[in-house]
């Protein structure tokens, strides 16, 4: 997905001895990354309606047809989940111009720069999401 490319473009932060967490330059950072992914994952919503629009075929065979329908479902998913991290995405940037970005909103420590590098979009620190999953994998069962 679009998350596994950051990787490519972005070198991770590297902070300087004694450099204030959440300054302005990791802010910087951070944002040009959310905006970058945003822009990825919006050009490849663009690029999912031109090829659905350029390959609507109707085939006579029904084998065919649902072959395509069940491509065509995946590919509406896909773009699903885009679209909900791009409104996770405007939501981090939100976090950021409030300057409330790279904080856990359950206990308020510091998330980490190497998590944020590896998440930009998390909002609780390490062991709160542990905790999370714990809890959720406790009211599944």
């Amino acid at each position: 997905m679009a998350e596994e490319s950051l990787h490519k473009h972005f070198a991770p932060y590297a902070p300087k001895k004694g450099e204030e967490y959440m300054n302005s330059k990791q802010l910087a950072h951070f944002r040009t990354i959310l905006d970058t992914l945003k822009q990825e994952l919006i050009q490849d919503i663009e690029r999912t309606v031109h090829t659905m629009q350029d390959e609507a075929t109707v085939f006579a065979d029904p084998n065919d047809r649902a072959s395509q329908e069940t491509d065509i479902a995946l590919e509406l998913r896909n773009r699903d989940r885009e679209r909900k991290l791009i409104k996770k995405i405007d939501e981090t940037i939100n976090r950021i111009d409030k300057d409330d970005y790279g904080f856990c909103n359950s206990c308020g420590i510091e998330i980490g720069l190497k998590r944020l590098e590896a998440r930009p979009t998390a909002t609780l620190c390490i062991d709160c999401k542990t905790l999370e999953e714990v809890r959720e994998k406790q009211v599944a069962k």
